[in-house]
């Protein structure tokens, strides 16, 4: 299996998600040097967001990490990372910002959100136990026991939860950008040019998102592909 050529079905897609990674990382370092003129900080922006939507009830509380910042359904709170929360850069600002667009999104009920919010657990599940069964499917098929066959079957039926969980995470992201962006302009959080750099902020961050599901669909097709070879 390590050495199997469909392994090559990884490359463009590891390069790809290797350089959306850099990329996220560039441009939110580059926007981190420039103050948003309006005075917001992260923390302040968001919750500016939040009361003009009626969200007054959404907490906002700072996390350790960098760009650990996100959302939680489950206890509507919006988390910050310390470097975005008290920051009043471009950069933080937007970031701070996105994170409302998920709270908005649960509160109008955005139906791919509720089933992202599903798929996370069984996802985290199917993403440890699909390895597992792959590999006592080729260990048993190498025995010559046809059940390893079985066994390798699951293992790729069960990926097909992570597949679906990065499909169903692309509008979740896209959209909660789509909102922030409009509330930015509305609310008067970034103005004139300061609308072009948040813009580029998310969308330098929605890119890892793309480059996850392309590493994920290039990890099925790659099963797929071993599956084929060893019948």
């Amino acid at each position: 299996m390590y050495y199997d050529i469909s392994f090559f079905l990884l490359i463009p897609a590891m390069i790809f998600a290797i350089a959306a990674s850099a990329g996220v990382r560039s441009t939110f370092n580059r926007y981190a040097q420039i103050p948003d003129s309006m005075g917001y900080t992260g923390a302040q922006a968001a919750r500016r967001i939040l009361d003009a939507n009626g969200l007054t009830d959404v907490p906002i509380e700072q996390v350790a990490g960098n760009l650990s910042d996100h959302y939680d359904p489950r206890t509507r709170t919006v988390r910050l990372s310390q470097s975005v929360y008290g920051s009043n850069s471009i950069s933080a600002v937007a970031v701070a910002c996105h994170e409302t667009g998920h709270a908005m999104q649960h509160a109008s009920g955005y139906a791919p959100l509720n089933i992202r919010s599903m798929l996370v657990p069984v996802a985290n599940a199917a993403s440890s136990f699909t390895w597992i069964l792959i590999m006592i499917g080729i260990m048993v098929m190498a025995s010559g026991n046809s059940a390893g066959s079985l066994f390798f079957d699951i293992g790729v039926a069960v990926f097909l939860i992570v597949v679906a969980f990065h499909v169903v995470t692309l509008p979740v992201e896209f959209n909660a950008s789509s909102r922030t962006l409009e509330q930015m302009r509305s609310l008067n959080i970034v103005v004139g040019e300061e609308n072009d750099a948040a813009k580029k902020v998310l969308t330098a961050a929605a890119w890892t998102y793309v480059a996850g599901l392309a590493v994920a669909v290039a990890n099925l097709l790659r099963l797929i592909s071993i599956r084929g070879s060893r019948r």
